[in-house]
């Protein structure tokens, strides 16, 4: 009998600890997705640009977002691209170590990227939208 819990705790533990990185990179992107909303406002705001952009001016949109790397997930970086007509913003797991970043070009395209493929809630293909 105690080889057979044995057995069947080195199954489940492992895939308990898989379950827990999911869901703090999920919170991470939730976070990543909230910082999207909160820089189009941003750049409804001030004339269709994003310049000026950053995690403070995100937070003050949205107060959900956190911007203090204390926490368990935070807005760890939100910055203007193409010349104020795109940006990056980019949420991190501290549990993991993974980001998630969404980035806008000056022609509306978006993509979402995130590091350490494969692992946690990034999938191998490091594009965490598919």
């Amino acid at each position: 009998v105690m080889l057979i819990l044995g057995i069947l705790a080195a199954i489940a533990i492992p895939a308990f600890f898989s379950q827990k990185d999911k869901a703090n990179d999920a919170s991470a992107k939730a976070m990543v997705r909230s910082a999207e909303t909160a820089a189009e406002t941003y750049s409804t705001d001030h004339g269709g640009s994003y310049e000026g952009i950053s995690p403070a001016e995100l937070k003050a949109i949205e107060d959900t977002i956190v911007i203090e790397n204390t926490a368990n997930t935070y807005l760890s970086t939100a910055t203007e691209e193409a010349g104020g007509e795109g940006y990056v913003v980019t949420a991190t797991s501290t549990k993991t170590g993974n980001t998630f970043t969404i980035t806008r070009d000056d022609e509306g395209n978006v993509a979402y990227t995130c590091t350490e493929g494969g692992q946690g809630g990034c999938p191998s293909s490091e594009n965490w939208a598919e």
